[in-house]
């Protein structure tokens, strides 16, 4: 017969048994499943379980009891095995409890049919964080096994439940697993501190950031409509709102710190104290986890940027008393701390279709130690979802290199440069990780001077609407050339826009993403473009070398799918002409506005004949604006 409890146990509880009682007994091993039983939604099992506290030290819910759940389908693939965790009393969200024993495990199932589960829950000292240890099986949990029937998703897009998960497959796109398409990104990259916020439990403001005060995302409360989630009856509706706002303008992603201790906001930690990093706050993650389901449904991607570059490892800060930064997981060594720290994240979040793991904003790793924590990352997903690095702009030669190649757990890049060479940096990444042999998925996600980044709109709070960079001034206009354009003309997935310190609604204090209402704008007709002219952008690759006079200097962008369809785009306007040397047929010429969106219109020269160069002619109107010509091969 299993033991009930681990011996290493014993002592402890023999010296409290008595103070037990019936509101602290352990569960009787019922099991229940809930959520919408259909294919990509988040299935929750939850499992009544040992009665634990989240201050318990020994054991710790935390490190000291492993859950995993293995989870199978009728045909035998696929088996997913996902890491569970502590939920409290199960409704923490909403009671705030800090114990109970209930514990769960997310499922987000990618086929019809009928699934089983067998739950796998033993104990040990930090046998949470050793998956090749098999602890001792308690019982009566362990071994538990069930199963329950699964439909087909009934969600339309932008939900991201009707296109399923979104997966790296060896390409510069992620692609969706359920129907197949791919996933091009625009959305917010600021503020960082987007979890500071007021309504989740225990969240507070750092008495050393006197000027960074917790959000109340007061703007965006006008934009919660009934019937969207809130905790602790009526909690939540300005964060939920400004989601419901980056949707509803067509943007599709945003980021985020869920750890900042020490950093520029120091307000963000998942922890139930700032440096008990063995601890966490199970009421502030499920509240957190309500915020997250609402921007899946909402088609809103999340960046999980890991950790904040100022508490990422033991060379940045210092300190001489402990030897590493106090704030830091392990020194940046892949230790019990970063181990937990990334299991319960996976546990609670990793079920939702579209997201990617960011080792950190700009981060300072050693090569070995990103290798590892990628690498743990890889093989505790169950999702496998893409595993991206930021750095800062100068650091790229030297942090990239040594993730590239099939070996790598890395897909991707998150670049950060100056606004104006996103093009080049992105081409030199996709052409760098192609050739190494594994290309990789490079968005730009934050744009520099560090001061200005994307500026807001004319006219909001009475600035100008300008910024400032190498002495010269330049608008959200140049952004969306070369930025936005810039970055997909390259192949680069997407962008997402940082905001400068400088400027109102930063990075640090942002509340209100209408300060960049324009910008949203030419986020969605760029994405728009691409879907409703059915343009096969992942077949693509950059093609300035085709377009007479672009050699990525900015002045004009080539992007081509030799032989069917060429891109190119003009920032300033003006004359080109595409080398269609070798490609012989008719091709027909239209334009596209960057600016206003819309179809695609005839210009002064309808159609081209391949074989040699071709004069691409006037577009419609508005000869000095930037515009893009569409030219497809007929029929």
């Amino acid at each position: 017969m299993k033991p009930s409890l681990p011996a290493f146990f014993a002592t402890v509880l023999s010296v409290s048994a008595h103070a037990r009682d019936a509101a602290s007994a352990d569960g009787d091993g019922s099991v229940s499943v809930a959520g919408e039983p259909r294919q990509w939604h988040k299935v929750t099992l939850t499992l009544d379980g040992p009665f634990a506290k989240e201050t318990d030290r020994a054991p710790n819910p935390f490190t000291d009891y492993r859950m995993t759940v293995t989870f199978v389908h009728e045909s035998g693939q696929p088996r997913l095995i996902v890491p569970g965790y502590f939920a409290a009393d199960g409704d923490a969200a909403n009671s705030s409890a800090d114990a109970g024993t209930k514990w769960r495990a997310h499922l987000a199932p990618p086929k019809p049919g009928i699934w089983t589960y067998t739950i796998a829950f033993a104990g040990g000292n930090r046998i949470a964080l050793n998956e090749t240890e098999d602890g001792t099986p308690l019982a009566p949990w362990d071994g538990l096994t069930g199963e329950f029937t699964i439909a087909p998703t009934d969600k339309s897009a932008p939900d991201f439940r009707a296109r399923g998960c979104l997966e790296y497959v060896g390409e510069r796109y992620p692609r969706f697993a359920g129907d197949g398409t791919r996933f091009l990104k625009a959305g917010a990259d600021a503020p960082e501190t987007l979890l500071a916020f007021a309504d989740f439990d225990a969240t507070r403001a750092s008495a050393a950031k006197k000027n960074v005060p917790l959000k109340t995302w007061s703007p965006h409360v006008r934009d919660w409509r009934e019937g969207d989630p809130v905790w602790k009856d009526g909690k939540g509706k300005g964060l939920i709102g400004a989601l419901n706002y980056l949707s509803s303008k067509g943007v599709n992603a945003f980021s985020f710190l869920p750890y900042n201790a020490g950093g520029d906001g120091d307000d963000v930690w998942p922890f139930r104290e700032r440096d008990d990093k063995r601890h966490y706050d199970c009421s502030k993650l499920d509240q957190w986890g309500i915020v997250f389901d609402h921007a899946t449904a909402r088609g809103l991607f999340l960046h999980f940027k890991l950790q904040e570059n100022e508490m990422d490892d033991n060379r940045v800060g210092h300190d001489a008393k402990v030897g590493r930064v106090p704030e830091s997981l392990d020194g940046g060594e892949l230790g019990p701390e970063r181990k937990l720290y990334l299991r319960e994240l996976i546990a609670r979040f990793g079920h939702h279709p579209a997201l990617n793991w960011n080792l950190g904003e700009e981060n300072t790793q050693s090569p070995g130690e990103q290798r590892d924590m990628a690498h743990y990352l890889r093989e505790t997903d169950p999702y496998r979802h893409s595993i991206v690095v930021h750095t800062f702009p100068n650091k790229q030669d030297k942090v990239y290199p040594p993730l590239l190649g099939r070996q790598s757990d890395l897909t991707g890049a998150s670049l950060q440069n100056p606004w104006n060479v996103a093009h080049q940096r992105t081409l030199k990444w996709i052409e760098e990780s192609t050739r190494a042999g594994k290309p990789w998925i490079v968005a730009n996600d934050e744009q520099n001077p560090a001061s200005d980044g994307v500026p807001p709109d004319p006219g909001y709070a009475g600035h100008s609407g300008e910024a400032r960079a190498a002495g010269k001034t330049y608008t959200l206009h140049d952004i969306r050339k070369l930025c936005l354009w810039g970055t997909l003309m390259a192949g680069g997935a997407g962008v997402e826009y940082y905001f400068g310190y400088k400027l109102p609604e930063n990075d640090l204090l942002c509340e209100d993403f209408r300060s960049r209402d324009r910008s949203w704008e030419y986020c969605r007709i760029a994405l728009d473009f691409f879907t409703e002219n059915r343009v096969p952008f992942w077949e693509m690759t950059n093609a300035d070398e085709l377009v007479e006079n672009a050699a990525h200097d900015n002045s004009r962008f080539g992007f081509a799918k030799p032989g069917e369809i060429y891109l190119v785009y003009l920032p300033d306007g003006g004359g080109a002409r595409l080398d269609l040397t070798g490609e012989e047929g008719e091709y027909g010429l239209k334009w596209f506005n960057p600016r206003e969106g819309g179809g695609l219109s005839e210009g002064s020269v309808p159609k081209v004949n391949g074989g040699g160069k071709v004069a691409l002619g006037a577009p419609p109107a508005d000869p000095g604006e930037d515009w893009l010509a569409v030219v497809r091969r007929a029929n």
